[in-house]
C-alpha cells in the first residue's frame, strides 16, 4: 500500500485545536499493527480507544463493508430498516434485554439514556426528576453528558451545567442508600461498570448487585454505561454480566462497529417503551452501513471466539505487567479486566504517550496517572508479551527519573 505524503509540521492550520496530538500521522494498519506516513510500525495497544474490536483491515470485515457500500449506505429513518432489526435482535439476544435504539456515538447513546430517565420520571408524575451519577465518571462532552460527568477539568468553562444530577462515590453502598432516603425525585442510577476516562475504576460485583436491588426496591432505572467496557472487552459480552444482573438501560458504542461509528441504547422491559414517536431521533443513526458493521462485528467475534481471547490474553497481559512492575517504586496497581487494563502510577505520566510511540507502541494516559491499554480483541499472547516488553522498561525508566 502506498503511504500518503507526510504533511508539513503545520499540517492542520484550519482544524480547531481541540486535541493535543502527537507529531505523527497514521497511514494504514493490519491486525494489531499500524504504520505511520514515514513507514514506522507500531503495536496497537489503544485500539482507537477501545473501538477497533477486530483490529485493522480484518479479512472478514472488509469485504462485508465493501459489499454493503455497493448496495446502500444511508437512507433515513422514515423507512423500515431490516438491518436495524437484525442488529437489535442480536444485541437483545446477547444481553437479555428487549429493544434497541441506534445512534452514531457513545455520547448520543448516553444522551438517549438520560432522556429515557427523565421521561420515565415525568411519566410517574415527578416534575424535576434526578439521576444518581458518580465521582470520576465520564459520559461525554455535550452539555448534558458533561453535567453527568464527574471531572471538573472537562466541565470548566461550560457552565451553567444541566441540573438534575446527584453525585456519589463509586462502590459506596451506604451513600446510595442515603440518597434513596433523602431524594424523593431520583428516578435512575447511571454508572459505568468500569470507568474508562476516570482511571479504569471497576464497580465491584457486590456493588452492582446492591444497586440493582435498590433500583428494584425504589422503582428506579438502572442505567449501565457500557460504551467502553462492553462488546466483549472484559471477556463477557457486557461487563455487568460478571455480576449476574441486567440493567434497564444500556448505552453502547465504540467497539460495536469495529471503527464504523455505531451507538446503541438497549433497554429492558421497564424502559423499552418510555420513548415514543417524536420523543427522540437521529439522522445518521441506524444507517445500513453502520448496522452492517455491527452485525458483522458480532458475527466475527462469535466465529473467532474473541470473548475467550479477551479473557485469556487479558489475563496474560495483566500477569506480565505485574511480574515486571511488582515492587517498582511508583507503581501502584493494575486495574480493570480482560483487555481493558489500567496501570496506575504514583504521579502524572502523560509524557509516556510520546515515549511509547517512539518505541513503537500505541497507548493512552487517562486520569493523569493511569496508562490505559484497550487493544483490539484479536490481540495474541505473543503480542501481549510484546506490549509488556516495550512498555515496562519505559515505565521503570520514567519512575526512576526525577519528577
Amino acid at each position: 500500500m502506498n503511504a500518503p505524503e507526510k504533511p508539513p509540521a503545520d499540517a492542520e492550520p484550519h482544524v480547531m485545536k481541540t486535541y493535543g496530538r502527537l507529531p505523527m500521522a497514521l497511514s494504514h494498519g493490519r491486525g494489531c499493527w499500524l504504520w505511520d506516513t514515514d513507514g514506522k510500525k507500531y503495536l496497537d495497544g489503544l485500539g482507537g480507544i477501545a473501538v477497533n474490536t477486530l483490529g485493522h483491515a480484518h479479512p472478514k470485515l472488509v469485504p462485508a463493508l465493501q459489499e454493503q457500500i455497493g448496495r446502500i449506505i444511508h437512507t433515513s429513518n422514515y423507512y423500515a430498516a431490516p438491518l436495524q432489526e437484525k442488529l437489535a435482535a442480536k444485541l437483545c439476544e446477547l444481553s437479555g434485554l428487549s429493544k434497541a435504539f441506534f445512534c452514531s456515538t457513545g455520547l448520543e447513546a448516553n444522551e438517549g439514556a438520560l432522556k429515557i430517565a427523565r421521561k420515565f420520571g415525568h411519566d410517574k408524575g415527578i416534575a424535576r426528576p434526578e439521576i444518581v451519577v458518580y465521582e470520576k465518571a465520564f459520559h461525554g462532552r455535550s452539555i448534558a453528558t458533561l453535567s453527568a460527568t464527574g471531572n471538573p477539568k472537562v466541565q470548566a468553562g461550560f457552565g451553567p451545567l444541566v441540573e438534575g444530577f446527584v453525585r456519589v462515590p463509586l462502590n459506596d453502598v451506604q451513600a446510595i442508600e442515603e440518597v434513596a432516603i433523602s431524594n424523593p425525585n431520583v428516578v435512575a442510577v447511571f454508572l459505568e461498570v468500569i470507568q474508562g476516562e476516570g482511571g479504569i475504576n471497576s464497580a465491584t460485583i457486590d456493588y452492582l448487585r446492591a444497586v440493582r436491588r435498590i433500583c428494584d426496591e425504589r422503582d428506579w432505572l438502572l442505567m449501565l454505561d457500557e460504551v467502553q467496557c462492553g462488546i466483549g472487552r472484559t471477556g463477557k459480552w457486557f461487563a455487568h454480566q460478571w455480576a449476574g444482573i441486567a440493567p434497564d438501560v444500556m448505552p453502547l458504542a465504540k467497539g460495536l462497529g469495529s471503527g464504523v461509528p455505531v451507538g446503541a441504547v438497549v433497554c429492558g422491559p421497564k424502559a423499552a417503551d418510555v420513548l415514543g414517536p417524536g420523543n427522540h431521533g437521529t439522522t445518521f443513526g441506524g444507517n445500513p452501513l453502520a448496522m452492517r458493521a455491527g452485525i458483522e462485528t458480532l458475527r466475527i467475534m462469535e466465529e473467532e471466539q474473541l470473548l475467550d481471547n479477551a479473557a485469556s490474553v487479558g489475563a496474560a497481559l495483566r500477569d506480565g505487567l505485574l511480574r515486571e512492575l511488582d515492587g517498582v517504586d511508583g507503581f501502584v496497581e493494575v486495574r480493570g479486566q480482560g483487555l481493558m487494563l489500567g496501570i496506575a502510577l504514583a504521579r502524572p505520566c502523560g509524557e509516556l504517550l510520546g515515549r511509547a510511540a517512539a518505541a513503537g507502541l500505541m497507548i493512552s494516559v487517562t486520569a493523569d496517572s493511569v496508562i490505559r491499554l484497550v487493544p483490539p480483541l484479536i490481540l495474541s499472547h505473543a503480542e501481549a508479551q510484546q506490549i509488556v516488553d516495550i512498555l515496562c522498561p519505559l515505565i521503570k525508566d520514567f519512575l526512576a527519573s526525577k519528577p
